[in-house]
C-alpha cells in the first residue's frame, strides 16, 4: 500500500480544507471569512472535492513518475471548472483530464467520474470499471450502494455528503485514508 509523503500539518491542512468545502462554507471555515459567503456553485463544489480526493486515496499500481489521469466518463458536469484546478499537480504529479464515453478505456483512469448522464446503463459501467483498479466516484443517487467507491450526494442546505463503499475500493486494493473516512460516511451495500 503507497503511503502519501503529506507531512501531518499538510494532511491536517489539506483535510480542514475538504472538510469546509464538504460543509459548503457554512458556517464560515476562517475568522476572517464574511459573514454570508456567496454560495458555491454545486458542480465547482464537486470538481474541488473530485480533484481533492487522490491524495486520500491508495491504490495498488500508481506510478509517481507518470500524469495523474483523472477522466470524465458521459456528458462533463463540471464546466471548466476541472480544467482549471488541473493546471495545478497533485501530489507533485501533473493533471490529465480526459473525456470518455460510456467507459471504454477507462482503464487508463486513475479516478474516475460518472456522470448522471450514465445512469441508465450504470450497472454495465460499474461492471467494465471492476476490471481495472480506477477508483469511481459519482453524484449518481445511490451509486455508493450500487458498488461505486465514493459518492458525492446532496444534502441539506446544499451540503455535499461525502459516501465511501470501502469494500468496493478493497476488492481492487484500493484503500482510503483513514482521515477521510472519518470526515465521509461509509456505505454498506
Amino acid at each position: 500500500m503507497h503511503v502519501s509523503v503529506l507531512t501531518r500539518p499538510i494532511l491536517l491542512r489539506v483535510l480542514f480544507a475538504l472538510a469546509c468545502l464538504a460543509a459548503v462554507l457554512a458556517p464560515p471555515c476562517l475568522a476572517d471569512a464574511p459573514a454570508a459567503p456567496a454560495p458555491v456553485p454545486e458542480y465547482a463544489l464537486k470538481a474541488a472535492l473530485f480533484f481533492k480526493l487522490p491524495p486520500f486515496v491508495y491504490r495498488p499500481d500508481t506510478d509517481r513518475t507518470t500524469p495523474l489521469t483523472m477522466c470524465i466518463l458521459g456528458s462533463n458536469p463540471f464546466g471548466n471548472a476541472l480544467d482549471r484546478l488541473a493546471s495545478a499537480t497533485i501530489d507533485g504529479r501533473p493533471v490529465r483530464i480526459r473525456r470518455l464515453d460510456a467507459g471504454r478505456d477507462a482503464g487508463s483512469c486513475e479516478f474516475a467520474f460518472v456522470s448522471r448522464s450514465e445512469a441508465d446503463d450504470l450497472d454495465a459501467t460499474l461492471r467494465r470499471l471492476a476490471m481495472h483498479p480506477v477508483v469511481t466516484v459519482s453524484d449518481i443517487d445511490g451509486f455508493a450502494r450500487a458498488g461505486g467507491m465514493v459518492e458525492f450526494a446532496l444534502g441539506s442546505e446544499g451540503s455535499i455528503a461525502i459516501l465511501i463503499n470501502r469494500s468496493a475500493g478493497q476488492r481492487l486494493g484500493i484503500e482510503f485514508n483513514a482521515q477521510l473516512l472519518r470526515l465521509a460516511r461509509v456505505v454498506v451495500p
